[in-house]
């Protein structure tokens, strides 16, 4: 009955050229930490955007956060890049470190992304919850 974490993406920018390209945002409960909960949900929030038509996932990370870091790395992300002293949290400023993931390769003339509404209730959307699903481990 308690919920162990979410993930969700929005858009990058809201100009067309970026339509293809999205941020993503994963939090894992502290109870919760290390037992696949991020992955399960990382490989489901991947695989409904890779359906949903997008090419590129984009993680920014408040550092210092190894645990974080550590996920988007073996979830296949690479840093490309810092923005320093971007944000306030806990009475300091912090950086934010951005990690890249390609969703599906690039493409001359991609297709549109769809809505998630126009997934959802179709079999990819059934293989994208059994893809998050098979990571648990009890």
């Amino acid at each position: 009955g308690n919920i162990a974490g979410y993930s969700y993406s929005s858009p990058f920018k809201t100009r067309a050229g970026y339509r293809w390209t999205t941020e993503t945002t994963i939090y894992v409960h502290p109870e919760y930490h290390r037992r696949g909960v991020g992955r399960a949900l990382y490989t489901a929030l991947l695989a409904c955007l890779e359906a949903m038509g997008y090419h590129i996932a984009l993680a920014v990370i408040a550092l210092p956060n190894d645990a974080s870091v550590g996920l988007h790395e073996a979830m296949g992300f690479r840093r490309t890049g810092t923005l320093e002293r971007i944000g306030y949290k806990l009475g300091r400023w912090v950086d934010d470190g951005i990690w890249q993931r390609e969703i599906q390769p690039a493409v001359d003339a991609p297709a549109q992304p769809i809505a998630l509404r126009d997934l959802l209730g179709t079999p990819a959307w059934q293989k994208v919850l059994e893809s998050g699903a098979a990571q648990l481990r009890a």
